[in-house]
């Protein structure tokens, strides 16, 4: 089984009084386990005061091994759905 996979996702992110916040969806809504990553690819993602926006970008999921999950639970003390990593690259410009 490979340990990482490349999928579609929809990213909502909201910049107002109310909230400042991103939310990913993957695409089929794989199932996430803790020490998972999300690596989410694509240009910068402005949102101004006031906004709220929906970007669709592709992500690559990285699982983690079984020391990575291990680790994970005994270190974040989270529920057991909850812990995972999310982070954006931005592409590259030349």
């Amino acid at each position: 089984m490979s340990r990482q996979f490349q999928t579609g996702c929809t990213i909502e992110v909201e910049h107002s009084d109310e909230s400042l916040h991103a939310h990913v969806a993957l695409d089929g809504e794989p199932a996430m386990r803790p020490g998972d990553a999300i690596q989410v690819h694509g240009d910068p993602i402005h949102v101004a005061f006031g906004e709220r926006r929906t970007f669709r970008r592709t992500a690559t999921v990285t699982r983690a091994s079984w020391i990575e999950r291990t680790w994970t639970r005994l270190t974040a003390g989270l529920e057991f759905g909850e812990l995972y990593d999310v982070s954006f690259t931005p592409r590259r410009t030349l």
